[in-house]
C-alpha cells in the first residue's frame, strides 16, 4: 500500500522527447492495442491478461494500476498477441495495466473481490453455522442425522458507516454453482435413500430434495432457492437444513460443494456480486472398522458372551454393520430394534442437533442418557464399562485426531481443517477427551456446553492467561472434564452465553462472517477444500476479513475502533500518519505490537504488504510476518517518536513459524 507509481517509459528530458513519441509509436498503434480480457480466479489466486493490437515480439509489462506493482511481463508473438498469466500471492488487483514504452492501455478485472469499485454498495458474508455437517449413508437400519446443512447470511450496505441489511430491505437467495475441478451439487436425487424411509424415521412425507424444515436443493434446473428465515437479533438470513450430500452431479465425491449466495437489495435493479460459499457434508463414518461381520464389536466372541444367534447376514456391507449394531444394542438392553427398522437413534437418546423446536427430552427420551452421552460415554470406556487403565484400554482410545475421525467425518473429510487444525491443534485440546464429551466428569449438554475462543485467545500481548498470548488448550490439563476457560480480559471473546457461531462483534457483524466457520476457520489448510474461496472473493486473499474497505470504501478516518481494537488496515493514511495514536494511547499499540513493539502473532500482516516510508520508498511485508514499529521508523520507547527513517531498499521480514 501507498507505494508511488513508477514511470516505465524512462522518459525525462526534453531532449528525448522525439525517442518517447517514437517509442510510444512503435510500441504499438494507440487505436487498435487492448487488453482483451482481464480475469481472477479466487480458486488459484491466478491472474489472466490478453492482450491484441500490439508490435510483434516486444515485451509488455503488467502491473496493478492501484499502485504501480509490476505483477509480471508477457512477450507478443508474431501476430502482436500476448497472454499473461501468473499467480499473485497478494490478491486480486481491481484493474490492471499493459505498458511497452509510453503507451498503455487499462483493464477492470473480471472477478474481482468485493473491494473492488462495483455498480452495488451490497456486500453479502454468508457461512455455514459448522464447518461441517454429517449425514447416514443408509437410512434403511437406523438414523443419526438426516442430510441436514444450514447457511446463515448478513447483507451489508457499504459505506463510511456500513448498515445491516434486515428482511424489508434485502432478500437472499442460493443456487449451486461449479468449483475449480467443475464440480457442482444441484440435486441430492439417486444419491441417498433417505426420501424412501424419512416417513418412517421422521413422521413427514417430503418430496425428493426437500429438507426437513422446508429449504431446498436447487434442483436439475438449478433454480435459486430463498432464506426462508430472518432473525431480527442477530440480523441474518438463514437458509436451514438444505438437503445436500456429499456427492456431485457426475456423482463424484466432494464434501466441499459450493453454493452462490446472492443478495437483492428491495426496490433496487441492481445486482450485488454474489458470494461462493462451502455446505461441508459428509457420510464418512468408520463404524464398520469394528462392528462389520468379524471386527472386535461383531466377532465370534462378543457373539458367544451376549447369546447373540448370528450377525447380519446383509449382502450389503453399510446394511450390514448396522444390522449388526441394532443386534448388539438388541443384546445388551433388552430392546428390539432390529425388528422395528427403520430407527431414529434419537427417538430415545434425546440430541439437541434434531431438537428444532427446543422443547427438551420427551417421551421415551426422558430418563435415558443423551445421544452423544451414550456413544461417547460407551466407546470411551474399557469394554467392561470402566475407566481406561494401562491394562483395560479404552473401546476407541484417545489418540487424538484419529481418534474422533473413526466417527466424525473424517480421515478423508478433514471436518478440523481450518486455521487452528492446520496449526496443529487436535480435536481433544478443546474438547478434551471422549469421557469429558460424554460427560462422566460432569454433566454436559452436547451441542450447547461447547469450548470458548476466549479459552485460548485469552487476551492481547500485555494482559493474557498463561505463558502465551494463545494458548494450546482451552480448559485446565489437570480438569478431566474439560471445563473451558474464561478469560480476564475480553478483547477476542465470545458473546456472553453464545457460543462462537452464535456470536456478533464489530458493528453486529458475525463473528463467523469474518473469521469463517467453526472448525474451518479462515485460512483452511487443506487445498482440496474450498472454504478459503469466499474470503477470497470478499477480500482478495485468504484468511480473515480485515481489509477495512470491504465494508466501510475509501477515504476512512484512521482509527482503533476495528473488531477487537484493530486499525486501519491496509491503509496510506494510517500508514504515514499513525504517530499521534501512540502519543495518547501508548497501551494499545503495545497490545499487538508488543511491549518492546517488535511485533506479536498479533501484529502479523494478513496479506503481503507494501507499506511507505516518508521519502516514497516501499518497505515489502510477506504475509504471516509480525510487523513491528522499528519497521518504517525508529521505535518510540526509544524516543524515536514517529519519524520515519530513509530505508534505501526493500527489505524482506522473516516469516514467524
Amino acid at each position: 500500500m501507498g507505494a508511488r507509481k513508477r514511470n516505465v517509459g524512462g522518459c525525462h528530458s526534453t531532449c528525448f522527447i522525439i525517442t518517447c513519441i517514437m517509442m510510444a509509436l512503435f510500441a504499438g498503434d494507440a487505436l487498435s492495442a487492448s487488453i482483451t480480457s482481464a480475469t481472477w480466479n479466487a480458486g488459484t489466486s491466478v491472474l489472466k491478461v490478453l492482450g491484441t493490437g500490439w508490435n510483434r515480439g516486444i515485451t509488455v509489462a503488467i502491473s496493478d494500476t492501484a499502485n504501480g506493482t509490476l505483477l509480471g511481463t508477457a512477450r507478443t508473438n508474431g501476430t502482436g498477441n500476448f497472454a499473461f498469466s501468473a499467480r499473485i500471492l497478494a490478491g486480486a488487483p481491481c484493474n490492471v495495466e499493459a505498458r511497452s514504452g509510453a503507451f498503455v492501455v487499462t483493464s477492470a478485472v473480471t472477478n474481482a473481490p468485493a473491494i473492488c469499485a462495483a455498480p452495488s454498495t451490497l456486500r453479502v458474508f454468508a457461512f455455514n453455522n459448522l464447518g461441517m455437517h454429517c449425514y447416514d449413508n443408509d437410512y434403511s437400519v437406523f438414523s443419526i442425522l438426516p442430510p441436514f446443512n444450514t447457511v446463515n447470511a448478513q447483507v451489508i450496505r457499504a459505506g463510511a458507516s456500513p448498515v445491516i441489511l434486515n428482511n424489508t430491505q434485502a432478500s437472499v437467495v442460493y443456487s449451486a454453482v461449479a468449483d475449480r475441478t467443475r464440480s457442482i451439487n444441484t440435486t441430492s436425487e439417486g444419491k441417498t435413500n433417505f426420501w424412501s424411509y424419512v416417513a418412517g424415521l421422521f413422521g413427514v412425507t417430503l418430496p425428493t430434495d426437500q429438507g426437513l424444515t422446508g429449504s431446498r436443493m436447487p434442483g436439475a434446473s438449478n433454480g435459486a432457492q430463498s432464506f426462508l428465515a430472518f432473525d431480527p437479533v442477530i440480523k441474518w438470513f438463514t437458509a436451514e437444513g438444505i438437503p445436500i450430500t456429499s456427492y456431485d452431479d457426475r456423482m463424484k465425491k466432494n464434501p466441499y460443494p459450493l453454493m452462490n449466495i446472492q443478495p437483492y437489495e428491495t426496490g433496487s435493479a441492481v445486482i450485488p456480486a454474489p458470494l461462493s460459499v462451502v455446505l461441508p457434508v459428509s457420510d464418512e463414518m468408520h463404524c464398520s472398522d469394528c462392528h462389520n461381520n468379524g471386527g472386535k464389536g461383531a466377532n465370534n466372541a462378543v457373539r458367544k458372551k451376549y447369546g447373540i444367534t448370528s450377525w447380519s447376514r446383509s449382502a450389503s456391507s453399510k446394511v450390514r454393520y448396522r444390522e449388526n449394531i441394532l443386534i448388539l444394542h438388541d443384546a445388551t438392553r433388552g430392546t428390539s430394534l432390529l425388528t422395528a427398522t427403520p430407527v431414529l437413534c434419537a427417538s430415545c437418546h434425546y440430541s439437541p442437533a434434531l431438537d428444532l423446536t427446543g422443547a427438551g427430552p420427551t417421551g421415551n427420551q426422558i430418563g435415558k442418557s443423551m445421544l452423544s452421552m451414550a456413544v461417547h460415554g460407551k466407546h470411551g470406556k474399557a469394554v467392561d464399562g470402566t475407566i481406561p487403565s494401562a491394562t483395560k484400554p479404552a473401546i476407541i482410545p484417545d489418540t487424538g485426531v484419529a481418534a474422533c475421525y473413526k466417527c466424525h467425518p473424517g480421515s478423508v473429510t478433514k471436518c478440523l481443517r481450518g486455521a487452528m487444525g492446520a496449526a496443529g491443534i487436535t480435536c481433544q485440546n478443546c474438547h478434551g477427551g471422549m469421557l469429558a464429551v460424554g460427560g462422566a466428569y460432569a454433566a454436559r449438554t452436547p451441542w450447547v456446553n461447547e469450548p470458548k475462543c476466549q479459552s485460548c485467545h485469552t487476551g492481547d500481548a500485555m494482559s493474557h492467561q498463561g505463558p502465551s498470548i494463545r494458548s494450546r488448550i482451552a480448559y485446565d490439563p489437570g480438569d478431566p472434564a474439560a471445563t473451558p476457560l474464561t478469560a480476564t480480559n475480553q478483547r477476542f471473546a465470545e458473546n456472553a452465553a453464545a457460543l462462537y457461531r452464535n456470536s456478533t462483534g464489530h458493528g453486529g457483524l458475525a463473528c463467523q462472517a469474518c473469521h469463517g466457520s467453526t472448525h474451518a476457520e479462515w485460512p483452511t489448510g487443506t487445498s482440496l477444500a474450498n472454504d478459503n474461496l469466499a474470503a477470497k472473493q470478499i477480500q482478495g486473499h485468504a484468511g480473515p476479513v480485515i481489509e477495512c474497505v470491504v465494508c466501510h470504501g475509501s477515504g476512512q478516518s484512521r482509527t482503533t475502533n476495528g473488531p477487537h481494537g484493530l486499525h486501519n488496515v491496509n491503509s496510506a493514511s494510517w500508514n504515514t500518519g499513525h504517530g499521534s495514536f501512540f502519543e495518547s494511547n501508548q497501551a494499545g499499540c503495545q497490545a499487538c505490537h508488543g511491549a518492546t513493539l517488535q511485533g506479536t502473532v498479533l501484529s502479523r500482516a494478513a496479506a503481503n504488504r507494501l507499506l511507505m516510508t516518508d521519502d516514497n520508498r516501499t518497505v515489502y511485508v510477506a504475509k504471516g510476518s509480525p510487523v513491528p514499529c522499528t519497521l518504517c521508523h525508529e521505535n518510540p520507547l526509544n524516543g524515536g517518536g514517529n519519524s520515519l527513517s530513509r530505508i534505501s531498499s526493500p527489505r524482506k521480514i522473516r516469516k514467524i513459524q
